[in-house]
Order: C-alpha cells, then sequence, then structure tokens
C-alpha cells in the first residue's frame, strides 16, 4: 500500500489542523493506522493509532484531548484533526498503516507502511 500524507502548514499556538493520509493499493481497511512525528534532533514518537473499523482511536498522553484521529474506509483516507495546537507539535509527521495487532501499534516497528511526512510547524 502507498500512503500519501498532506494538510501540513505553519500556524499559530491554539490552531488547528487537518492532516489526511491517503492510501492507494492493497486493501486499506484490514491495516490499522498510525500517525507518528518527528521533531528535530529527536526519535520519531507515536501520536495516535485508529482500528481497522474505525471505531477507536488510541492517543499519547501528550495529544490527548486536543487531537482525534478518525478513517473513512470508502474513500481510504485517515484522519488526524489537531486543536489547540502548541509549539512543542511541531514536528513531521507521518502516517503508516500495520497488519499487526492492536497491542503494537502504539510501536513504530509495528508498521509496515510508511507515508512521505507533512511538516507542523506551530510558533508561539
Amino acid at each position: 500500500v502507498q500512503l500519501q500524507a498532506s494538510g501540513g502548514g505553519s500556524v499559530q499556538a491554539g490552531d488547528s489542523l487537518r492532516l489526511s493520509c491517503t492510501a492507494s493499493g492493497g486493501t486499506f481497511r484490514n491495516y490499522y493506522m498510525g500517525w507518528f512525528r518527528q521533531a528535530p534532533g529527536k526519535e520519531r514518537e507515536f501520536v495516535a493509532t485508529i482500528t481497522r473499523g474505525g471505531s477507536s482511536a488510541y492517543y499519547a498522553d501528550s495529544v490527548k484531548g486536543r487531537f482525534t484521529c478518525s478513517r473513512d474506509n470508502g474513500k481510504k483516507i485517515v484522519y488526524l484533526q489537531m486543536n489547540n495546537l502548541k509549539p512543542e507539535d511541531t514536528a513531521v509527521y507521518y502516517c503508516a498503516a500495520s497488519t499487526g495487532v492492536l497491542s503494537s501499534t502504539q510501536d513504530l516497528n509495528s508498521y509496515n507502511y510508511w507515508g512521505q511526512g507533512t511538516q507542523v510547524t506551530v510558533s508561539s
């Protein structure tokens, strides 16, 4: 499966952005989908994951209550709605697809396919 992330940009603290990740090839509904981010000089970290049917999503503590992950299996798109953005949210955001199990979806090593990343910059 190929993944294309979009929707990043430069915003002020408190603003919102919605990232999209469009899949092509493969059977989208068979994958757990995740969002990760990587800030300069830091390791890539888990942000959110969503189950295959989209009924449940799980978040890193740092974004819980501000970010919402959703998916549209008919359109093969996964979204990350980011509200009340903070400067510490500045990073390149990546979407990824996993054929693994739910318990492993916070581990980036469980993901089989990755998008190219989209830059999010939040200024204070």
